[in-house]
């Protein structure tokens, strides 16, 4: 049986609450068998090219989320082990024998055409299509739903099988395989900044991780006039700064009654530079319950509050009623409405003049220097020091 390696956690021989990290193990090599799996029929392998490294996946390396949701999964594979990671862009190595039939528009040429030699991303949610929601329209919030590398196996490894619904064709001449590789974050700020209207809003980013950062390079893009980054980290302020931030609010580690208080030392700057008013757009982006109650109190009256960062637990919002008296209007964003958002995505992303890639690859990734990592010289101890010295870390796998 040929062997691949493949980065995963399995739960029996690793432990889930005694262990952290990835184990760098050989599994069996992916393969179509339609005669056995009907389902390969619409399936592809990848050759892996390049892998991001999501805030999910430090949530798995720490065992600090998911635990619930992995367990359950593999129980229902009768399996213990699950390969990791969801972010990619990879090389069609093999094709299902309907994958040309569906998944090839004949009028564009081969714009989307998936077939073998294709060069892919992919949306990391594997939905059902056949629930309401998948059914109407709404498959980015599938009752069905399985997330790779979490509740089915990922993609850190040398090479997947994964459904040709899930891909996405790539020109890496416009949008480079670093950057493609990522998408599917930047989808999540895609989505998050197209709730709403963003022209000539001023905005209020609260958390500026990977998808905080992308946010406030695409509001600027969509037009708003003035953007705040909120952050405790000074290191991801200062790149919000490099991103075009207009205002870097730095929030600090005074001692509060409640966690999930907000920090009204934060909520006092943002009024300041809003002359009182508030902004027009609050975005929570990092998940802390005390910044939800922070995007909140920021917000002016009939502004939108959108919330994208997750935390386990109940949230205590004090004075809820404020919430409706003040006319706020807030969306939750998950996921990438599938594949709406990779259009928006990859034409922003195209657009050489708005300068988001280049930002992206220059700041963000740092022009590879630390971020972009050797699959093959994979070190669990060296692997965690980069994983905290940078927000945003890619493996390059078959580069």
């Amino acid at each position: 049986m040929n062997m691949v390696k493949a980065l995963t956690v399995d739960v029996e021989k690793d432990g889930w609450d005694t262990s952290k990290g990835f184990v760098l193990r050989d599994v069996p090599m992916p393969t179509l068998n339609e005669s056995h799996n009907p389902e390969d029929k619409v399936s592809v392998i990848l050759k892996i090219r390049y892998a991001g490294v999501c805030g999910s996946d430090r949530g798995l390396w720490y065992r600090t989320a998911f635990k619930e949701l992995v367990h359950a999964s593999l129980k229902n594979e009768q399996s213990t082990l699950r390969i990791n990671g969801h972010e990619f862009v990879g090389e069609v190595v093999e094709a299902g024998s309907m994958v040309d039939t569906l998944y090839s528009d004949r009028d564009l040429a081969s714009l989307l055409k998936i077939k073998k030699g294709s060069i892919v991303s992919g949306d990391s949610h594997i939905t059902c299509g056949t629930c309401f929601q998948c059914r109407v329209g709404e498959s980015h919030v599938c009752t069905n739903e399985k997330i790779l590398g979490i509740s089915t196996n990922g993609i850190f490894a040398e090479y997947v099988k994964i459904p040709a619904k899930n891909l996405w064709p790539i020109d890496v001449n416009v949008i480079r395989p670093e950057i493609a590789a990522i998408l599917d974050p930047f989808g999540n700020a895609v989505h998050a900044t197209t709730v709403t209207d963003f022209r000539g809003k001023i905005v209020a980013v609260f958390g500026c991780g990977p998808i905080g950062l992308f946010a406030i390079l695409l509001a600027k893009n969509f037009g708003a006039s003035l953007v705040i980054a909120v952050d405790v980290n000074e290191a991801n302020l200062k790149m919000a700064g490099e991103l075009g931030a207009h205002e870097l609010i730095h929030i600090g580690t005074k001692e509060k009654k409640n966690p999930w208080e907000a920090d009204q030392d934060v909520v006092s700057k943002i009024l300041k530079a809003t002359n009182g008013l508030g902004v027009d757009v609050s975005m929570e982006m990092a998940g802390p319950f005390s910044s939800v109650n922070n995007a909140l109190d920021s917000a002016r009256r009939g502004g939108h509050v959108i919330l994208f960062g997750i935390k386990d637990g109940d949230l205590t919002i004090p004075s809820f009623s404020r919430i409706i008296v003040r006319g706020l209007t807030i969306h939750n964003v998950i996921g990438r409405r599938i594949f709406a958002t990779w259009q928006i995505s990859q034409r922003v992303l195209a657009d050489m003049s708005n300068g988001i890639q280049e930002k992206i690859w220059n700041i963000i990734l740092k022009k590879g220097q630390g971020t972009v990592i050797p699959f093959a010289e994979y070190d669990n101890d060296v692997f965690e020091k980069t994983l905290n010295a940078h927000p945003k870390v890619v493996f390059k796998i078959n580069g």
